[in-house]
């Protein structure tokens, strides 16, 4: 699965943010979680600033284009570790197709290189030995 790992870019910007349930936000929203605190909602920054949504992470959504089951063992560890390694934070959101990756927008480019370094040379899955740690 790693050696065909790729990312590819959801344009703009996205936000978590927090709202009571049946706000206006929900119908843009790109992901909702439901919480016992609120309803979690990944908007658009442009949407969420239109509907005066208050937000605080702002985000680039990278969408793994590996294919794999839901009940997959050691992709999410493989990337987290590799984007752990390099400093940069992940949420994890898992659809049926795909695992969408929400990390600090002005972390977008690292990202996406720690992401693709799972490949290893020539596409190979990387093994210890192949990094520069």
């Amino acid at each position: 699965m790693l050696a065909s790992l790729d990312a590819v870019v959801r344009d703009g910007e996205f936000v978590y943010a927090t709202v009571a349930a049946g706000h206006p936000a929900t119908a843009r929203a790109h992901a909702v979680v439901v919480e016992e605190e609120g309803v979690t909602l990944v908007l658009p920054r442009p949407d969420a600033d239109a509907l005066g949504v208050p937000y605080g992470f702002v985000a680039a959504w990278l969408t793994l284009t590996v294919h794999s089951s839901l009940e997959a063992v050691g992709l999410t560890a493989a990337f987290s570790r590799v984007l752990a390694d390099a400093g940069i934070s992940c949420n994890v959101l898992a659809g049926v197709h795909h695992d969408h990756l929400l990390v600090p927008a002005h972390e977008r480019d690292r990202a996406l290189a720690a992401l693709r370094s799972l490949r290893g040379p020539a596409g190979r899955p990387a093994e210890a030995g192949d990094r520069d740690d």
